[in-house]
């Protein structure tokens, strides 16, 4: 559970810049610190609402490896396929994000949510009604801004991965 870089600070400061004048019924934040760093530095502190279900993937055995440190004693190994030794299996990750959007379709109105790339990854494929398994297929960098909704002809995808930059909107 790490603090935000200084960079991470930045881009959280220029996100609540962004988001400025929008409404949100609910702000929910992963307990990670990083989560709600960002939530609190982007002007939304005080509304944050922890919601376990947005702690990152559980790495469990592979904590702090990278893939490549991954590879060398599981060759081929694919997060969403495979899931991770003593930590979560895709078929987990599937079921905590399914009981999350469940949970905000209950509550109704507009959401915000702050946490973690594979967790918002596997949020959008299962929001899209997909497998798990297409997490693969959105990559999801730090820092940036994604928006889901239900739409006429069902959930969509209306804005995926936008940087925000940090240093062209600091003064």
């Amino acid at each position: 559970d790490i603090p935000l870089a200084p960079e991470g600070r930045l881009q959280a400061s220029a996100i609540g810049r962004l988001l400025a004048g929008r409404r949100f019924d609910h702000v929910f934040s992963s307990p990670m610190l990083r989560a709600r760093e960002t939530a609190r530095l982007a002007g939304f502190g005080e509304r944050i609402r922890v919601h376990e279900g947005l702690t990152e993937y559980d790495y469990g055995e592979f904590e702090g490896l990278t893939t490549g440190q991954i590879w060398a004693t599981h060759p081929g190994w694919r997060l969403f396929h495979d899931g991770c030794p003593g930590g979560e299996t895709p078929g987990q990750i599937a079921e905590r994000v399914d009981a999350v959007i469940e949970e905000l379709r209950e509550l109704g109105g507009n959401s915000l949510l702050f946490g973690h790339g594979h967790c918002f990854r596997s949020l959008a494929v299962r929001f899209l009604e997909l497998q798990i398994r297409y997490a693969t297929n959105l990559l999801l960098d730090a820092g940036t801004i994604s928006i889901t909704s239900s739409e006429r002809d069902g959930p969509a995808l209306v804005l995926w991965n936008r940087r925000v930059q940090p240093r062209a909107m600091a003064v």
